[in-house]
């Protein structure tokens, strides 16, 4: 259930790439808010600043100016330390290319991030599994998966630590179209029914209209997509 309360703000975000001489303004003072439960797909031209923004949203990229509140937190404050414990335990990732470690089983990269916060949870790593259709792909590596199948591995370890909210990259993006909406449709699932917040990255309309609110970045700035 979305909240009027923002979960997350950000203000003034601003971000310029520099390239020998040549400086690219990728976002030119983006103000936004998301609401607590919120599902917002954020589209784009190639190269308009989709990721940006939302590493920057996630903590994971330092705007040139601007800050990104989070939870009550100025996460451009805090100290690396404290933002990486924040990021790993109240914010769940998912990436276009997976990003598994190749070495370990399905079940053993979902329970990482919990393993990297002290807690033994290799039962609820097998139950997430479970919820997103892999409990016979426990023992597989990641070699041994299909594209979809390594998504919703990450998909399972993105809620290991039973994030607030999730951050998602393109990530339907190496996939088929069925495969692609099989995801987003698990995605929608496991945030809808948590009551979590997701931020999403895609090129696909079509996809992006699923959303609560759809913004289009063109030239730095947010355009509003009404959605029906």
């Amino acid at each position: 259930m979305m909240s009027s309360q923002p979960h997350l703000t950000a203000r003034a975000l601003r971000q310029t790439y520099h390239l020998g001489e040549t400086s690219l303004e990728i976002l030119r003072g983006i103000d936004l808010e998301v609401s607590t439960g919120e599902v917002l797909f954020l589209r784009g031209a190639s190269g308009a600043g989709k990721s940006t923004l939302l590493y920057t949203l996630a903590g994971l990229e330092h705007p040139e100016a601007g800050e990104v509140i989070f939870e009550g937190s100025k996460l451009f404050k805090l100290k690396n330390d404290a933002l990486a414990l924040l990021r790993n335990e109240r914010m769940g990732f998912v990436f276009q290319s997976y990003f598994l470690l190749p070495e370990l089983t399905a079940l053993e990269n979902v329970h990482f991030p919990a393993m990297l916060a002290g807690k033994h949870q290799e039962e609820k790593a097998r139950d997430l599994l479970a919820r997103v259709g892999l409990e016979h792909r426990l023992d597989h590596l990641p070699s041994q998966l299909s594209g979809g199948e390594q998504q919703r591995v990450a998909i399972a370890r993105s809620l290991i630590n039973d994030p607030s909210i999730l951050f998602a990259d393109e990530p339907t993006g190496n996939l088929d179209a069925a495969t692609g909406a099989s995801i987003i449709d698990l995605l929608l699932e496991v945030t809808q029914q948590d009551g979590r917040t997701l931020i999403a990255v895609t090129h696909d309309p079509i996809l992006a209209a699923r959303g609560d609110r759809e913004l289009l970045i063109v030239n730095g700035y947010l355009q509003t997509i009404e959605t029906l």
